[in-house]
């Protein structure tokens, strides 16, 4: 099975990184003729659930692949698409921002000669991320690649990078995978209920991992049918206000609940590191001399990673709501089109008959400008409330 095998409705993508797969082989075992396809700097864009990520990774594999395509069968391949080749190198920003230290060290990773692979590959996804100056210091890995230095960027779109990094780039654009598509690989690789899979591949808006949340997740059900509850809840400012600190509330739940296993993981795996618990010349009541400043750090790097969750939960509620209105849009006008919350056409239908296209428009400008104020940096609760106020029905 190809390392392109879970890029869901990509097929003109996939023909591309193949193509830059095999003209990379030819550079490596010195047929220069023919490998135009192939270049330093990637840029790989997409809506979020499109697989640029995925696309990304693929991609790393196939370029370390001893037999030249991405065969997913050997050694490399295996290795790149899990994390462990040791050089392809996966940058996860962990706060709101990739730091400009992180951007030196990504520099000076990626100015290595490759240890064991054809490529020296590193990855950064969301590179949209990344503030000017950061962009401004890792431009030079870009302007000045070495021979078998790879970059590869994941951004939403190419307006989420500077020009100056952009243009150096060969774009990958990915588009939204038809709900059809996610659906059938829902059934075929999970082993889901076609029934689910189609209603979660719909609900998902082509996102294939929510989609298999959905799927397979009680509880994220439930969160999504809480958010999506919220537009009938609106019906004064008392209970706007109510409903949008209920929706802070439960992003913070969430962030909270993905991030404490892992936090105390890292925390303790650190802390043993340094010697924590051990005895002897440099250790002070059973911890490390000069640890706290590594501890320290650890936890600003938490603090920043629970804060970006806690937005991206955020932002997938909102994703939901302006679906939904957009369903209550098209009943109003009757277009016939599949609604993307089928399962609520009810709902929708009843707030449609009672409110004009107008209004509904100007309901889904307000979501969207939460969105922007989100990523503005905007106080959560201010900018949900704000939202709220513009939601209401009465």
């Amino acid at each position: 099975m190809s390392v392109f095998a879970d890029l869901v409705g990509q097929e003109r993508v996939v023909a591309q990184l193949q193509a830059a797969a095999c003209a990379a082989d030819r550079l490596v075992t010195g047929e220069a003729e023919g490998a135009g396809g192939m270049t330093h700097a990637w840029l790989f864009t997409g809506p979020p659930g499109s697989g640029r990520s995925v696309a990304a990774r693929a991609f790393a594999a196939a370029l370390q692949c001893e037999r030249g395509a991405g065969c997913g069968h050997c050694d490399d391949c295996a290795q790149a698409l899990t994390g462990a080749h040791p050089d392809v190198a996966v940058i996860v920003p962990e706060g709101l921002h990739l730091k400009i230290k992180e951007a030196r060290e990504i520099i000076t990773r990626s100015s290595r000669a490759p240890t064991r692979g054809r490529w020296q590959v590193t990855l950064i996804e969301d590179a949209d991320r990344m503030e000017e100056r950061t962009s401004n210091t890792l431009l030079k890995a870009i302007e000045e690649p070495p021979p078998r230095g790879v970059l590869l960027l994941c951004a939403p779109s190419v307006e989420d990078l500077l020009p100056t990094i952009r243009s150096r780039c060969r774009l990958v654009p990915l588009r939204t995978p038809p709900p059809e598509a996610v659906a059938s690989v829902l059934v075929t690789r999970d082993g889901i209920d076609p029934a689910m899979a189609s209603f979660a591949a719909q609900a998902a808006q082509g996102h294939i991992g929510r989609a298999k949340r959905l799927a397979t997740d009680e509880e994220t059900r439930r969160e999504r049918r809480e958010v999506l509850a919220l537009p009938r809840s609106l019906q004064g400012v008392g209970s706007a206000l109510a409903a949008a600190e209920a929706l802070v509330a439960t992003a913070k739940e969430e962030a909270a609940a993905l991030s404490v296993e892992r936090d105390a993981g890292e925390t303790e795996s650190l802390s043993r590191a340094l010697g924590a618990g051990a005895t002897g010349k440099g250790m002070t009541g059973g911890k490390p001399k000069g640890g706290a400043g590594a501890l320290k750090e650890l936890e600003t790097r938490q603090k920043d990673r629970a804060k970006r969750t806690q937005r991206d939960a955020l932002d997938r509620a909102l994703v939901d709501l302006a679906a939904f209105y957009r369903d209550v849009l098209q009943v109003q006008l009757g277009t016939g089109t599949a609604l993307v919350h089928g399962d609520l056409r009810e709902q929708a239908t009843t707030i449609g008959r009672a409110t004009t296209p107008e209004s509904t428009l100007r309901r889904i400008d307000a979501v969207l400008a939460c969105r922007e104020a989100l990523d503005a940096n905007v106080a959560p609760l201010l900018a949900v409330e704000a939202m709220a106020l513009s939601l209401r029905t009465g």
